[in-house]
C-alpha cells in the first residue's frame, strides 16, 4: 500500500523546526554547565569559528540555548571528558557519548579511503608522535625550528603533520591555549571504558539520520548528508528503509518533501515562545544550511564577511534575528572590547515584519542580554533599515 505524505503548512513546519532546535531558549534549571552539556548532546555538534567581532560562534550558539552559559563551560567540559573536538560537517565540539561515530572519518583517513587536504609526511608524523608520547601535550609552535636539530621542525610541515594525525585519530585536543590547539595522544585524552569501535555503515548512517531529525524536526537526504562526502546515496537508501519499517514518516511542505521521526508531530502540541527575540550566530545549527532556511523560513541569508566590502548589502558579520517564530531581521555588529561598546553598524528588518513596537520591545530586551554576553556596557546604533526603527529602539532602551 502506498503511503501518502502528510501535509504541513509552512507555519507548522517552522514551529516543528524551532521546537526541535530548542529555540527560543527557555529558562534552564539546575547547574548552568549541565544545561550547556545537554544542549551539546541534543544538537550533536557545535561549530567552531575563529571570527571574533562578537563572541565566537561556538559560544554564541550555546548562549542561544542556555541564557546562563559561560565561556568557561566548553573548556571545563573538555577537561571533564564530556566533550571533544573533531569534525562534523566542519570543525566542531562534539558530545563524548557520540565519539565512536567520529571513528568512521578517522578510519577512512588512516586507511587512505579519504584524503586530508594536507599531504602526508609519514616520517614527520612518526617523529611528532614520538615527541608527544615522551614530552606530553604540545602545540604547533613547539615544533618550530630554533637551532640545530636532527629534525627540521619548521612550523608549516609540522602543523600539517599534526592535523593529519589529529584527523586520522592518533591525536586529540585536550585543551586550547589562547584558542591555539594543544595536541596529545588519543589514549591519554579519552575517558576509560569508552566504546571506540568503528560503526558499521548502517549504524553510522542511521545515527546521522536519527540525530539530524531529532534536532531539526524534518529533513531531506541532501540536508542530512550536508558536507559529508559520499553519504547522500546512503542517506537516501536508509531513509527509505526506515520509512518502510515505520521508523519515519513523510511530510510535504508546499512542494517540498521531507522525512521526520514517527513521533515528531507530537511536538506541535507544545507551545512555541513567540514574544522573545533571539539574536543568532551565522554558524548556528539552525542557520547553517542556507538553502533549507530559504525554503522553510523564506529567509534569504548570506554571511558577507567573505564578500568584497563594496558588494555587501547588510554588513561584514550580519546576525539573523528570530522573533514570533520567524526570521524577521539581521544585524551587523561589532564589539569594541577596549571601550566595552556594542556597535550596531546596520540593523535591517525584513519587508514582511509587522508590529514594529512589539518587535522593538523584544529586541531591546535581547540586546541588553547580548551586551552582557559580550561584556559591553554601552550600545551605539549607526544605521537601520527602515530608518524609523532607530528611534523606536532608542526610545525603548530608555525604558527600564
Amino acid at each position: 500500500m502506498v503511503q501518502i505524505a502528510e501535509s504541513l503548512s509552512k507555519p507548522e513546519a517552522q514551529k516543528l523546526v524551532l521546537l526541535s532546535q530548542q529555540l527560543p531558549s527557555i529558562k534552564q534549571s539546575g547547574k548552568a554547565i549541565n544545561a550547556t552539556l545537554a544542549a551539546i548532546e541534543h544538537l550533536g555538534y557545535i561549530q567552531i569559528d575563529t571570527i571574533s567581532v562578537v563572541q565566537r560562534a561556538h559560544h554564541h550558539t550555546l548562549w542561544s540555548r542556555n541564557s546562563c552559559y559561560q565561556n568557561t563551560h566548553l573548556d571545563q567540559l573538555i577537561v571533564d571528558k564530556k566533550v571533544f573536538e573533531y569534525w562534523s560537517h566542519a570543525a566542531a565540539y562534539l558530545p563524548m557519548r557520540d565519539f565512536r561515530f567520529s571513528m568512521v572519518r578517522k578510519h577512512a583517513m588512516a586507511t587512505g579511503k579519504q584524503n586530508h587536504w594536507y599531504e602526508r609526511d609519514q616520517k614527520l608524523m612518526n617523529e611528532i608522535l614520538k615527541r608527544i608520547s615522551i614530552e606530553g601535550p604540545l602545540m604547533a609552535k613547539d615544533f618550530e625550528h630554533t637551532g640545530k636539530k636532527k629534525m627540521d621542525w619548521s612550523s608549516k610541515p609540522a602543523k600539517r603533520a599534526l592535523e593529519n594525525l589529529y584527523m586520522q585519530g592518533d591525536l586529540m585536543i585536550p585543551y586550547r591555549n589562547n584558542f591555539h590547539k594543544v595536541y596529545d595522544l588519543t589514549e591519554r585524552v579519552l575517558p576509560e571504558g569508552l566504546d571506540v569501535s568503528v560503526p558499521t555503515e548502517e549504524e553510522y548512517i542511521r545515527h546521522l539520520i536519527t540525530r539530524y531529525l531529532q534536532v531539526n524536526g524534518l529533513g531531506q537526504a541532501s540536508e542530512i548528508s550536508y558536507l559529508r562526502k559520499n553519504t547522500r546515496p546512503l542517506a537516501n537508501k536508509y531513509l527509505q528503509e526506515m520509512f518502510l519499517g515505520g521508523e519515519l514518516i513523510k511530510l510535504k511542505v508546499g512542494e517540498n518533501h521531507y522525512f521526520a521521526l514517527s513521533d515528531s508531530l507530537d511536538l506541535l502540541t507544545k507551545p512555541l515562545v513567540r514574544a522573545k527575540a533571539k539574536i543568532l550566530s551565522p554558524f548556528d545549527n539552525f542557520i547553517i544550511q542556507r538553502k533549507r532556511l530559504k525554503a522553510l523560513f523564506d529567509f534569504d541569508y548570506q554571511i558577507e564577511c567573505y564578500v568584497p566590502a563594496a558588494k555587501r548589502q547588510y554588513g561584514y558579520f550580519s546576525l539573523p534575528i528570530l522573533w514570533n517564530g520567524m526570521l524577521v531581521a539581521r544585524m551587523d555588529c561589532k564589539v569594541d572590547r577596549k571601550k566595552s561598546i556594542l556597535h550596531i553598524n546596520h540593523l535591517a528588518l525584513e519587508a514582511n515584519l509587522k508590529k514594529l513596537d512589539l518587535f522593538a520591545l523584544a529586541l531591546v530586551s535581547e540586546l541588553k542580554a547580548f551586551m552582557t554576553f559580550n561584556d559591553c556596557k554601552d550600545i551605539e546604533i549607526h544605521k537601520t533599515t527602515p530608518g524609523n526603527i532607530i528611534s523606536i529602539v532608542n526610545d525603548n532602551f530608555n525604558l527600564d
